[in-house]
């Protein structure tokens, strides 16, 4: 593939490439480059939040370059910063081994195995000890940190900043210098750190990093990023019927930037949906195909024709609306009674309305008739309520 083709395939998607330039020098070398992205396994479980930035590792994947997956189990425990406006609670050690785990089960239903190089930052950080941190933090100042924007207004505000958060872009950046990354990947709230890699790299003797920054997934909400705490995240490991029923209810907008980000499909196959839909096709056929799609690549295809099935027969085509509201509900100890979740959810006027219209046989969930009015619902849950034959809800449980 000549540079220019390689080129549009890497900015796909992408938000800024920093410095383009720099790139086209390094893949006009020939040599396979040493691309570099880094996860801190906070929670166990990856979304497909995460994945925008995996995919973008696969594409390198597949243009025959290095790819390292950095599990940050040091930088774990010191709590990335960006874009918060309070300080992270660190986790332990172990809290963070145990979720590495998964982290690396999950990343190859995307990447090659064989192709892929896993590397833990503790591998370093563990043998440089206090002098070696003092000596990389003596690279960096106070003024330049609070350049950050997040540090800036935390300090604007009188919000309080700890030391150890200094640190993080220091170690992120220094992962760069131990890895020799030729470029490296990031969210756009990452830029800062993405910046100090190649800062340290310079220093190091070594050529900087490329900077490629990947934009933040919208969750199922369509407004905030995908994330766990907010509920409104697809679980790459969750059930193919889960993952299914959360990607049809997207709205028809959101589906573009999902297949943008998320399919593995062509620009032009995409371009076509679009232009079938504007000829009168029904979005929803399209959307079924994105969702099968991504239930395929983290399951396998039976399972994606599966829940395709399994969808229809429990909503027949046409009765869900596509204009279904989206509910983000949070749970009081993990659970939360149905009449509750009715009402919260808009669709009844209050529990009692909510009794009645249980006791009437007018309330269905996933499409099952409900009848037993103290059903709890869990955290995690993300379901489809119906009430009546008019009233629609996709509600996801916090």
């Amino acid at each position: 593939m000549d540079i220019a083709s390689q080129l549009a395939r890497i900015k796909r998607g992408s938000d800024d490439l920093l410095v383009e330039t720099e790139l086209v020098e390094k893949l006009k070398s020939g040599r396979p480059l040493r691309i570099k992205a880094g996860f801190d396994p906070t929670a166990p479980d990856l979304h497909l939040g995460h994945t925008v930035l995996i995919n973008k590792l696969r594409h390198f994947q597949e243009l025959g370059h290095h790819i390292m997956f950095l599990i940050g189990d040091f930088t774990g425990m010191i709590g990335d910063p960006s874009g918060k406006n309070a300080t992270r609670p660190p986790l332990t050690r172990e809290q963070i081994l145990e979720n590495a785990k998964t982290y690396q089960k999950q990343v190859f239903k995307i990447l090659d195995p064989e192709k892929t190089e896993i590397c833990f930052n503790s591998t370093w950080f563990d043998d440089i000890g206090a002098a070696g941190m003092i000596r990389i933090a003596a690279l960096q100042t106070v003024a330049r940190m609070l350049e950050r924007d997040d540090f800036s207004k935390r300090y604007a505000n009188n919000q309080p900043i700890a030391i150890h958060e200094f640190l993080y872009p220091l170690c992120q950046g220094y992962d760069s210098v131990a890895m020799k990354a030729d470029v490296e990947l990031g969210g756009t709230d990452q830029k800062f750190n993405l910046l100090v890699g190649r800062e340290l790299q310079k220093h190091y003797g070594q050529a900087p990093q490329c900077v490629l920054m990947m934009p933040l997934l919208e969750g199922l909400d369509g407004v905030n990023k995908m994330s766990k705490s907010l509920g409104n995240y697809v679980g790459i490991a969750e059930s193919p019927r889960e993952i299914f029923g959360k990607l049809m209810s997207i709205s028809d907008d959101l589906m573009w930037r999902y297949f943008e980000l998320l399919s593995f499909r062509a620009v032009e196959e995409i371009a076509k949906f679009k232009q079938e839909i504007q000829a009168g096709r029904n979005p929803r056929d399209v959307k079924v195909l994105l969702a099968k799609e991504i239930v395929a690549r983290f399951h396998d295809q039976r399972a994606a024709d599966d829940a395709l099935a399994e969808f229809e027969a429990r909503f027949q085509r046409g009765v869900l609306p596509d204009d279904m509201p989206l509910v983000n509900l949070a749970t009081v100890n993990g659970v939360l009674p149905i009449a509750q979740l009715l009402k919260l959810s808009n669709l009844t006027s209050s529990t009692s309305d909510a009794l009645r219209m249980i006791e009437q046989g007018g309330v269905r969930l996933d499409g099952e008739k409900v009848s037993d009015k103290n059903l709890m619902l869990k955290a995690g849950a993300s379901v489809v309520i119906q009430v009546g034959k008019r009233k629609f809800a996709r509600v996801t449980l916090a």
